[in-house]
């Protein structure tokens, strides 16, 4: 796997939760040559399915969010938008910040902010509310409410790029370097012989409600699931209790939202493969599509497996692709154990 091109094709692509289509097609391109059949469901959500053969056989979910937190925008005045966030949007990252409307065609604009020329000392060190912003796209007010109507999505605009000579920085890494690692996954499996049936989510909404992973769940019925996303990676001004160093290893989660055979066998294994993981202990909600998975129908048996990340819902966001690797080897070796008739309760 090529991780640079691929989050680089991924992140390029404006896919805020409930308008995700352009970034589910490019999924669904880059699933069909790895699996069985791929489809969509009613929300919008990708599912590419690679099928062992065997009657009745284990139904193992792997997920990974395709959308990313972006804005709405919510009226017009004297040319400028108003806008609302869709989901977790510091406020503080937005001021002289970059924007692609999702207009047809996609039309650019900048969060206005004041220079600090004309900022009293006590005006610098606030963050402003959202609802205080307003998006200049240089048009005039007829202008605006014509070519962008109120409902109109937006994200940051960016991509994806190296960052020295391991890190990957950019936008929507969150979750999207989730999904090029279950790609990488279902490289790895190409030519052996399995012994589930896989499914492989790249799920929709996730920064809102989580709701394509719930409805996507509720359909595919499976037996275990495994959630991939990503955690807090470690920065020199964030605490060392609570982030994990990037180039250390996939993080994998204990606590009331995994299920402790899971995680446990993600452990054992990444012993067996000499690989070191983190730990983060998770009491309560783990922030995951794992969280409405786990309660899916009678229940779920699902594992959190994360992928250490600086600077989570911004603009530029930053992972190793060591970490990237290794979690895709010790996914693939989770699931081709499945394969040769391992069982996990």
């Amino acid at each position: 796997m090529n991780y640079e091109q691929t989050l680089a094709r991924l992140c390029a692509l404006s896919g805020p939760s409930g308008f995700e289509e352009k970034v589910t097609r490019a999924a669904a391109e880059l699933l069909r040559p790895l699996t069985d059949e791929v489809y969509f469901t009613p929300l919008g959500s990708v599912v590419g399915v690679r099928r062992c053969g065997r009657e009745r056989a284990t139904r193992l979910l792997l997920d990974a969010h395709l959308d990313e937190i972006g804005f709405i925008v919510t009226g017009h005045e004297e040319g400028f938008l108003r806008f609302a966030p869709l989901g977790g949007v510091d406020p503080r990252m937005l001021p002289d910040r970059e924007v692609v409307l999702l207009t047809d065609p996609p039309i650019s604009g900048v969060v206005a902010c004041l220079p600090p020329h004309v900022q009293s000392g006590e005006d610098m060190e606030k963050s402003l509310p959202i609802k205080d912003l307003v998006i200049d796209v240089g048009l005039s007010q007829e202008e605006a409410e014509g070519r962008i109507p109120i409902g109109t999505p937006a994200t940051y605009r960016g991509d994806c790029a190296p960052l020295g000579e391991e890190l990957l920085c950019g936008k929507a890494l969150d979750d999207r370097a989730g999904f090029a690692v279950l790609l990488d996954m279902l490289e790895r499996l190409k030519d052996r012989e399995l012994g589930v049936d896989l499914y492989v989510l790249g799920s929709t909404q996730e920064e809102t409600h989580s709701t394509g992973a719930v409805t996507a769940a509720y359909e595919i019925a499976p037996n275990l699931c495994v959630a991939v996303d990503v955690t807090h990676g470690d920065s020199p001004d964030a605490s060392k209790h609570e982030t994990f160093k990037l180039g250390v290893g996939p993080v994998i989660g204990v606590g009331p939202n995994c299920a402790r055979s899971l995680s446990g066998r993600l452990k054992e294994l990444a012993g067996e493969l000499d690989m070191a993981v983190q730990i983060e202990v998770m009491s309560g909600s783990s922030g995951t599509n794992a969280w409405p998975i786990q309660v899916s129908r009678e229940g779920v048996a699902t594992a959190v497996l994360s992928i250490p990340e600086r600077y989570m819902h911004t603009p530029v966001e930053v992972v190793n692709q060591t970490d990237l690797e290794n979690t895709a080897v010790l996914l693939a070796a989770f699931v081709e154990r499945l394969g040769e008739g391992e069982t996990i309760c």
